[in-house]
C-alpha cells in the first residue's frame, strides 16, 4: 500500500504581516498589570520621594519616641525666642527657650539642635548637649547666642537631636 500524504496547508503571511502579534496575545499582554520590575521601581521611587521629604528626619527620631514611652517621659520644648542684636560690631541671634518633663518619671535631657535657616534658605545647625536628667516635671531654660547668616533669618527652630 503506498504510504499517505499529508498536505498542511497554512495562509499565506505577505510582507511585514509575519512580525505583528496574535490578536490573542495582545489582548492578554493588555490585561496584565506589570512584572516585578514594574512594581519595584515603582515602590522605590515612592519611598524616595517620602524619605527626600522628610522621612529621613522622621526615621531618625522614632528611637527617641520610642524610649520616651517606654520610660513614660514626656519630654517637649516649648516658648523658643529668637531676636538679633545688631548693637554691636557683629550682629548676634539670640536663641531661648524651655524643655520640660510632663511625664510620671525622671528623664536624661537629650542635645538640643537649632536649626537657623538664612534668607537664602540654607540652613546651619547648632547642638547643645546638657549631661543632666529632668525629674517629673521639672523645666530646664536654655538660651543660645548664635551667629546671624549673612543674608539674614528667615526662620529658627528647635528640636531634641538623637
Amino acid at each position: 500500500s503506498p504510504p499517505l500524504l499529508r498536505v498542511i496547508t497554512t495562509p499565506s503571511i505577505k510582507g511585514m504581516d509575519m512580525l505583528r502579534k496574535p490578536v490573542a496575545a495582545m489582548e492578554r499582554l493588555r490585561a496584565s498589570r506589570g512584572g516585578p520590575i514594574f512594581w519595584i521601581a515603582g515602590l522605590s521611587a515612592a519611598f524616595a520621594a517620602f524619605w527626600i521629604s522628610g522621612g529621613h528626619a522622621l526615621v531618625r527620631q522614632t528611637p527617641l519616641l520610642l524610649a520616651a514611652r517606654q520610660t513614660g517621659a514626656a519630654l517637649t520644648i516649648s516658648g523658643v525666642t529668637s531676636r538679633i542684636d545688631a548693637s554691636g560690631p557683629q550682629p548676634v541671634l539670640f536663641v531661648g527657650g524651655e524643655a520640660a518633663n510632663d511625664g510620671a518619671s525622671p528623664s536624661p535631657l537629650p542635645p538640643l539642635e537649632v536649626r537657623v535657616t538664612g534668607n537664602d534658605r540654607r540652613t546651619t545647625r547648632y547642638r547643645a548637649t546638657f549631661n543632666r536628667s529632668l525629674a517629673p516635671g521639672e523645666r530646664f531654660g536654655f538660651s543660645s547666642r548664635l551667629n546671624v547668616p549673612r543674608n539674614g533669618v528667615k526662620t529658627v527652630s528647635v528640636t531634641f537631636a538623637n
